[in-house]
């Protein structure tokens, strides 16, 4: 039976699949005529798959993902390198590919074959403002030194996908000929080309993203060809716009099957939920020996992790992470554990989240809310009295009661003396009043011995290297009605890096333990060094302030981003901070029988060994670690292990499986930011001072600058010459018009000069004010636009929350520290010592002066800097 006559006979109401079956057979007929009518070829033909992969070996092709520049799509491209290359050219750099001939039919994200153009064909990048500008993870443009430029001779592996499409306006869907079924759709994503579909939908979808998918693309013809597939919605809604960023980004978001639901437990009114008797007993049992609680975001409900810490009868201390056992309820190759490892992570945009486990486990069951039994796997230290290094640590499942479900502020607040804060913490409502403070005194005493630990912990990695470097993080509020009402910058407080530290700390361990038992299947994190002509930005910048950024290495770069200080504008080193961070590599997850061990460092924590551990709840990578952890564990009690492990080629898979869904998250996450920032400036009238702030300039461009709004984390384009040719002039007040004139960029700063003689100039770090607006798109993202109203800095009283002064003064204690240990072990290397202990070794400990005696004078001294402000 036909598929025509079968859809008819046998699912005539299903109207959807009947115009997706029309579209693809138009575009089939379509593609089939246009080849028979057309000879000349606007492409050259790709070279066969094995003349590639001979090419490539014999290193006259070079192997690499395509990445177009959304800014300038029709003009650049760049081929990473990957595989096997010609040792010989020396290729550090990405490869240019300039114009779509040259791309030759290659779509973003293609695997494709390059053959390098004769040196003297090779061009250089430009570094002209162009609208959707803003920041690239890119080598320092320039259009003076010409790179390595080549061209595309074949396509290894396609990477099409469902893309978001929008139709034409209505007179151009008619200027393209009598038969209208056949139109040219513009993709959301601004680095893929049109594409040609067949639909008599056209005018009738015209507000309406849709998904297409592409068939084909011939060398004959200049556009690929697709299919029409389903409307999201019109554009322009806030669902609609959310589901457009969900396909661009391959995030599924359909809600769990009856049969993954079938598969959980039961927690009702009626039947709730309780501990296993026989569970108990292959446990330790902490809720009446452990002080536990939580410090996470306010209004949480997916709480991974908990803290302990008390002192012990030998006067040491012990330091628990407790990690949610979400392994007790995820059984390997369940459907709720398949459909766990095809999500892999918990997707985060800025008014929601997709969960990658049902609600029953991701907010209920596992989640470690306050005075609830749950089931955990903890890693508990037992640690010097005196110095708080490492003397013993244990892994195991254990039972555990979280005391306190805390929120960051709650515990900064407890930490920096406000006991008002004690009326915000639900545990101690109902209490008498002398309970309340006996209880507050014991959390106060954990949470600041839980920072002096973090602390030393802290110093011990920067004394190895670890960045501290700077991210922005927008949090969007809403009101009652979901409007949004402000876009919030997050604040640093020292308990974030508190409880980070205690994190890192179990995840660094958690890896030497799995490495040590399974070192050919152990699931590993690391951070590759970050290639060095992606610091050009950076060491140009800090030059042009005076500073001298040495990226040698991770510690060179730590002790140049700590230097690199203006005691005038501490927003100079966030920003150098955050051009650091634009110029690293990812981390990746990967399976240790892959890799050799020099492969496993991580770059940005100063660590041999580290993974995910401590958030199973929304990361499958953590799962899959808890398996290996619980392997390792009855390995040291020669036991066989409760599941099968995967082996090296299967762990590898799914490694790379899991780091392509956590990139797509971070995009996702990314993309719903920029939305809502574009939503929240949309139809605001230009005087309304909440599109008035304060920037920092902190690129120069041929034709404008890039522009950093701390007020709402927003980097955006700011252009000094217009359409019309005209360039930017500042009257003496300093406010900003249009003249006739000319613009000089130099390396540092941008010179705009007007035919009346006046000029002005706009360097790196100066701050200006700006004018916020949203520019609407039909077809693309929004985006937002920066116009400079002023050379001045923005007048506003700035309102900066008072506790980040607190937080500057104990960065800078902290730092005081390391420079102190620095010395010591300097003077200890210098002089003669004896032979270190076995068990000094073990830990890497060292002898000389005591961080622990260097932190307790620290903190006496923090604590009279808060007691004077």
């Amino acid at each position: 039976m036909a598929d025509q006559s079968y859809l008819e006979n046998f699912w005539p109401d299903l109207e959807a699949v009947h115009q997706l079956y029309d579209s693809i057979v138009q575009s089939r007929k379509e593609r089939e005529s246009e080849n028979q009518e057309k000879n000349r070829k606007e492409y050259s033909e790709h070279l066969p798959l094995e003349i590639l992969e001979a090419g490539i070996k014999s290193g006259r092709y070079v192997q690499g993902v395509l990445n177009v520049n959304k800014h300038r799509s029709q003009l650049e491209a760049f081929v990473r390198t990957q595989g096997f290359t010609n040792k010989k050219s020396e290729l550090e750099m990405d490869i240019l590919i300039c114009g779509t001939k040259a791309r030759n039919r290659a779509i973003q994200g293609d695997v494709v074959a390059v053959e390098l153009l004769p040196r003297n064909e090779w061009k250089g990048r430009v570094s002209v403002l162009c609208e959707k500008e803003s920041e690239e993870k890119t080598a320092e443009e320039t259009e003076s030194e010409p790179m390595a430029t080549g061209k595309v001779v074949g396509i290894i592996q396609r990477n099409w996908r469902d893309y978001v499409a929008s139709f034409p306006p209505k007179e151009d869907i008619q200027s393209q000929g009598k038969n209208v079924r056949k139109i040219l759709v513009t993709p959301w994503d601004y680095r893929i080309p049109r594409i040609r579909i067949s639909t008599q939908q056209a005018e009738s979808l015209q507000d309406c993203r849709i998904i297409v998918r592409i068939d084909s693309w011939d060398s004959t013809s200049l556009y690929p060809n697709g299919h029409f597939v389903k409307v999201l919605g019109r554009a322009g809604d806030l669902e609609t716009e959310i589901a457009a960023i969900l396909v661009e980004n391959n995030i599924s978001v359909n809600p769990f099957s009856e049969a993954q639901l079938r598969e959980m437990p039961v927690n009702t009114p009626e039947n709730p939920w309780k501990i296993d008797t026989e569970e108990q007993a292959q446990r330790v049992d902490l809720r009446n020996t452990h002080l536990v609680f939580s410090i996470d975001p306010k209004d949480c409900e997916d709480v991974d992790d908990a803290l302990s810490v008390r002192r012990l009868v030998n006067d040491n201390l012990e330091l628990g992470v407790h990690i949610a056992d979400v392994t007790h309820f995820v059984k390997l190759n369940s459907n709720t554990d398949l459909e766990a490892r095809s999500r892999a992570t918990t997707c985060y945009l800025a008014d929601r989240r997709y969960d990658m486990l049902p609600s029953i486990l991701s907010a209920d069951l596992c989640s470690l809310l306050g005075g609830a039994d749950r089931y955990a796997v903890s890693v508990l230290w037992e640690l010097d009295k005196t110095n708080y290094e490492v003397l013993k640590v244990w892994f195991g499942r254990t039972i555990i009661k979280s005391a306190y479900k805390m929120y960051y502020e709650a515990a900064q607040a407890l930490l920096d003396g406000d006991l008002h804060i004690m009326d915000d913490i639900p545990e101690l409502q109902g209490r008498e009043e002398k309970d309340k403070h006996r209880i507050l005194n014991d959390l106060i005493w954990a949470v600041e011995k839980l920072t002096e630990i973090a602390r030393h912990i802290r110093a011990k990695r920067a004394l190895g290297g670890a960045l501290e470097l700077e991210g922005m993080e927008l949090r969007v509020q809403l009101d009652e009605k979901k409007n949004i009402s402000d876009l919030v910058p997050k604040q640093p407080l020292e308990v974030h890096e508190t409880v980070a530290e205690c994190m890192i700390l179990a995840n660094h361990w958690v890896a030497k333990k799995i490495t040590e038992k399974l070192p050919h299947q152990a699931l590993l994190r690391c951070h590759p060094p970050p290639q060095q002509e992606f610091f050009a930005q950076l060491i140009d910048c800090a030059k042009a302030k005076g500073f001298k950024i040495d990226t040698r290495s991770n510690k060179a770069l730590a002790d140049s981003l700590d230097m690199a200080e203006d005691p005038d504008d501490p927003q100079v080193n966030k920003l150098l901070r955050s051009m650091a961070t634009q110029a690293m590599s990812n981390a990746v997850y990967f399976s240790t029988g892959s890799c050799s061990e020099d492969e496993y460092y991580h770059y940005g924590l100063a660590l041999d060994k580290y993974t995910h551990f401590t958030s199973p709840i929304r990361r499958y990578a953590d799962i899959v670690v808890h398996r290996l952890l619980m392997a390792a564990i009855m390995k040291d009690e020669k036991l066989e292990p409760e599941d099968s492990l995967l082996s090296n080629k299967d762990l590898a898979e799914l490694c790379q499986h899991i780091n392509n869904k956590n990139r797509a998250a971070q995009y996702v996450q990314k993309q719903s930011i920029e939305l809502f920032q574009c939503m929240y400036f949309k139809d605001k009238d230009p005087s309304d001072e909440r599109c008035i702030a304060d920037g920092i300039i902190y690129s120069i461009r041929a034709n404008g600058v890039l522009v950093f709004v701390p007020r709402y984390g927003i980097k955006a384009p700011a252009f000094l010459k217009n359409k019309e040719g005209l360039v930017i002039s500042a009257k003496s007040d300093g406010s900003c018009v249009w003249k006739p004139g000319c613009l000089k960029r130099l390396r540092d700063k941008i010179i705009s000069t007007t035919v009346d003689g006046g000029s002005v100039t706009f360097s790196l770090f100066d701050h200006i004010t700006v004018r916020i607006f949203e520019l609407s798109s039909q077809s693309h993202p929004d985006s937002i636009k920066l116009d400079i109203i002023s050379n001045q800095p923005y007048n506003k009283t700035n309102t900066e929350p008072m506790h980040e002064t607190s937080h500057s003064s104990k960065t800078d204690l902290i730092r005081d520290v390391i420079r102190s240990v620095e010395e010591a072990q300097l003077a200890q290397e210098h002089a003669k010592s004896t032979s270190v202990r076995d068990e000094d070794k073990e830990y890497c400990q060292t002898k000389g002066n005591s961080l622990y005696l260097l932190l307790e004078e620290i903190k006496e001294l923090a604590l009279l800097d808060v007691a004077v402000g």
